[in-house]
């Protein structure tokens, strides 16, 4: 494992805030074409962009890069940041997708969006950078088709952060 990784590693604690809320980091990965990384979740027909949540004593930048690194094998120096929301974006989970993990039930994730533009080469993608991979397949698309394609309980979510990050890499 990358020493950058370990430094930012946790306990591994989960987090839910009062409201019942996961801390979460999302990730939008644009190349220099302006098309997104949508990647295919493991053994499921389901597309999204990388996410994950925020560790007990982890600031959502650390989140970033642990995510980045734990679901699609990049390190800080294969992106650059070019954004991120203002504030916490929320989704709530639909009942039938929510688990139990010991004493804690979340009810949904809020998140902080970041915008990374890739200035490595896509060759340095590696979904099996951790043990249990996220991700069994990838591709770039417009990020017009991410909304429609994503799971409806996070499109007002995604409709959200792409409408403040993208004219980022735009203008």
């Amino acid at each position: 494992m990358e020493e950058w990784v370990r430094n930012i590693i946790s306990s591994g604690a989960q987090v839910i805030d009062r409201q019942g809320y996961r801390p979460n980091v999302g990730i939008i990965l644009c190349n220099p074409a302006g098309e997104v990384f949508w990647a295919r979740r493991s053994g499921e027909e389901a597309w999204q962009f990388p996410q994950g949540g925020i560790r007990h004593n982890e600031t959502p930048e650390q989140a970033l890069y642990r995510e980045l690194w734990e679901e699609i094998g990049l390190g800080p120096e294969h992106v650059e940041v070019v954004g991120r929301t203002t504030r916490w974006l929320r989704y709530r989970i639909p009942r039938r997708f929510l688990q139990q993990r010991r004493t804690n039930l979340f009810i949904g994730q809020k998140q902080i969006w970041f915008l990374l533009r890739l200035v490595g080469s896509e060759q340095h993608v590696c979904l099996t950078a951790s043990d249990k991979p996220e991700f069994d397949c990838w591709r770039w698309i417009q990020y017009t088709e991410t909304v429609n394609q994503v799971v409806a309980f996070k499109r007002t979510v995604y409709h959200r952060a792409l409408q403040e990050l993208i004219p980022l890499i735009q203008g």
